[in-house]
């Protein structure tokens, strides 16, 4: 039963799916589906784009969880005491680290200035000096990629260390998570060759070394249901509490709504009716389905205007299981 659904699963992906790079899907903690596709294999590791968001939410959930971070109500200028006001700039004042969690922060800038972004030499700084502006605080505007890094530089500034190095320590080694070194690009052709490579086990960090927050992390397919299977267990693994259940249930409730597209968010992770996802530009998702015990797993090469994988999740993949107890 379950062969002839793999089979259409796999028809599906060749014929409207076909930057996958890899699947897993998990039930109950077992593996009950692992495939590779365009010639990636477990060793490969992709840029999972906005996925990252989600590993940051997880982050800010340790170290508040450690007593680094008071809690979401505080403000984001807090923890950045040496940050030079504006004359005139009021909205920023009011911006606390909830609304960066939650999309509800604004931004001066009406088109992402990606460009001035990528070349200048601190994300954080750069970013904070975006933020604010004629804007309602608690509005959804959803910042993809200039915004988050701010939540990298409360990280770094708290802990005293650098993300990367925080995460491994109280994530990723006790997952068994390798992410390799830090990928500093130094033009745009490097860049451009890490968002189609499959070999390159780290974490992009800006000129001064501080980590992305809204993209820029590579992973496996495992690596991102270990992700998966951390929440579903309310964030315990192997026994070992990884991040508090309260963190992981607040973050994976509604607190804010893309009324565009009728679409719940959590703390950098979307919400749904049956579960919550992390999701990253081109087909990379992690989806917990906590009604059926499930995790569904993602990772795809870039390409934009790709198929709604949930879509697909919906169509293909949860089917093929509908019968397992």
């Amino acid at each position: 039963m379950i062969q002839g659904k793999t089979e259409t699963l796999e028809k599906a992906v060749m014929r409207d799916y076909g930057n996958v790079a890899g699947i897993v899907v998990l039930k109950d903690g077992e593996t009950l589906y692992e495939n590779y596709f365009n010639e990636c294999d477990a060793n490969s590791r992709i840029h999972v784009y906005s996925v990252t968001k989600s590993i940051i939410s997880i982050l800010i959930g340790i170290a508040m969880d450690k007593g680094y971070i008071k809690g979401p109500d505080q403000k984001v200028l807090d923890f950045f005491p040496e940050y030079e006001i504006k004359k005139g700039e009021t909205t920023i004042q009011n911006i606390t680290l909830k609304n960066l969690l939650t999309m509800t922060a604004p931004y001066k800038y009406k088109f992402n200035p990606y460009i001035k972004y990528f070349t200048s030499d601190d994300w954080v700084n750069f970013s904070l000096d975006l933020l604010g502006g004629r804007g309602r605080v608690g509005k959804f505007r959803y910042a993809p990629l200039i915004g988050p890094d701010i939540l990298s530089g409360i990280l770094g500034k708290v802990t005293g260390e650098s993300v990367i190095n925080f995460a491994r320590e109280n994530l990723f080694v006790p997952l068994g998570i390798v992410v390799e070194k830090n990928i500093i690009f130094h033009s745009k052709e490097e860049q451009l060759a890490f968002n189609q490579a499959t070999d390159i086990s780290g974490w992009v960090a800006d000129p001064v070394g501080v980590n992305t927050a809204g993209w820029g992390l590579t992973l496996s397919p495992v690596d991102m249901a270990k992700i998966g299977q951390l929440y579903l267990n309310h964030g315990m693994w192997n026994g070992r509490r990884i991040v508090s259940e309260k963190w992981v249930d607040e973050s994976t409730k509604e607190h804010s709504r893309w009324k565009v597209h009728d679409l719940s968010y959590g703390y950098l992770w979307w919400v749904y009716q049956d579960g919550f996802a992390a999701m990253g530009d081109g087909g990379n998702v992690i989806f917990v389905n906590t009604k059926k015990d499930m995790v569904i797993a993602i990772a795809s090469l870039f390409r934009s205007k790709v198929r709604d994988r949930m879509e697909f999740i919906r169509k293909y993949v949860e089917p093929m299981f509908d019968d397992c107890v």
